[in-house]
């Protein structure tokens, strides 16, 4: 799976397992092939990810600032946070600039990442992404 891939899973997972519903079950138990592999299917219902990051970030011991660093949302996710890892994420969602600028593909990347939650069905605040 992607990292993407795996950032939805994350956050829209979390979600379904706690509200899991006859019509969620069922979305989730459609076959691999009528979806992407990069992007599982959008929730039926729009999945609040400032309240779901929220609740995960409560319970996280580390203070972590997932709204602006791509680098504390992929920690707080339990992802591998690495330069490596965030250039493949980088590589799956099209940047066009210096992967060597991290400081500026780190911010490209926490926008874009929001932008590509809310086009897959998160809820996400404007705030989070401008």
């Amino acid at each position: 799976m992607s990292i993407f891939g795996t950032i939805l899973s994350k956050i829209f997972g979390s979600h379904t397992a706690a509200a899991a519903t006859p019509a969620a079950t069922a979305a989730a138990a459609a076959p691999a092939a009528a979806t992407p592999a990069a992007a599982p299917a959008a929730p039926a219902q729009p999945v609040d990810v400032d309240a779901v990051l929220s609740a995960l970030a409560a319970k996280n011991p580390e203070k972590l600032n997932w709204q602006t660093s791509i680098v504390d949302l992929m920690k707080l996710l339990g992802l591998d946070s690495s330069l490596a890892a965030r250039k493949e994420l980088a590589t799956e969602l099209h940047y066009s600039g210096d992967m060597n600028d991290s400081a500026s593909m780190n911010v490209w990347l926490i926008k874009q990442v929001m932008q590509k939650l809310a086009e897959n069905g998160g809820k996400v605040s404007p705030d989070l992404m401008k």
